[in-house]
């Protein structure tokens, strides 16, 4: 196991606290105390995940992320904070991060989360080797073997659960999926996760492949069930009464 782990954590005690149990898990561990000085890192060079604690000094989590995202857009990562309020997850949700954790937190829980992150990632890498799907819907293709999704030959980035998540649905056109069934088929099984999660994700998306993502036509809401995918775009689900 030769992981390389950036943890950006401004508190010392759950800083060693988490190298003691993640380097024991076997992974190597670099530690940024402040934003500022953990976007610099992001710099120099790709990390296997990111932990990434939201109130630091210099810059904050959010600030990181959108940093992170803006430059490597598939590396995983999971948030860490002491706030738990829906409304925080929900932003680290939006803003990309594939997982998210408060404290107090199990150090048993974090480490199986962050197994099963970088195992999804080991086979997806395993799977190169696997026959090329390409979805085509409108001007977008997306490329299973270079995980990519291109507008007219631009790259357009989308992070590990986006991409799963955008595959899953191309695979199962017009068939709607309730928000429970999206994390069972798509996170897996034992993701310990909420319904928001399958929504922030669909609105990243959305901001993606959508002419309009007030109005979406290709990810559409199946009121009452979930959501389904229109390949060639229809028209916008009435809204309920």
């Amino acid at each position: 196991m030769n992981e390389h782990l950036l943890l950006v954590e401004d508190d010392d005690a759950i800083a060693d606290a988490l190298r003691l149990h993640l380097e024991d898990a076997g992974y190597r561990l670099h530690r940024e105390a402040d934003g500022r000085h953990a976007m610099a890192a992001i710099d120099r060079q790709r990390w296997d995940l990111v932990l990434l604690d939201l109130m630091l000094p210099g810059a904050d989590g959010w600030e990181v992320c959108r940093h992170l995202r803006a430059r490597h857009a598939d590396v995983p990562v999971i948030m860490l904070s002491a706030r738990s309020a829906e409304a925080h997850r929900v932003l680290g949700l939006e803003l990309g991060a594939d997982d998210y954790m408060a404290k107090p937190f199990s150090m048993l829980e974090l480490v199986a989360r962050i197994r099963a992150l970088l195992r999804r990632i080991a086979q997806l890498r395993g799977s190169g080797q696997a026959a090329r799907e390409q979805f085509q819907f409108g001007p977008f293709r997306l490329d299973t073997v270079r995980r990519e999704l291109t507008r007219d030959n631009q790259v357009l980035p989308l992070t590990l659960r986006e991409f799963d998540l955008l595959l899953f649905l191309l695979k199962h056109p017009g068939r709607p999926f309730s928000r429970h069934e999206l994390l069972r088929r798509v996170w897996g099984e034992g993701f310990d996760g909420y319904e928001h999660t399958v929504n922030s994700h669909i609105n990243r998306l959305r901001s993606r492949i959508e002419d309009n993502p007030r109005e979406p036509r290709r990810v559409v809401t199946v009121w009452g069930v979930g959501y389904r995918f229109e390949p060639d775009g229809g028209s916008p689900p009435p809204h309920p009464p």
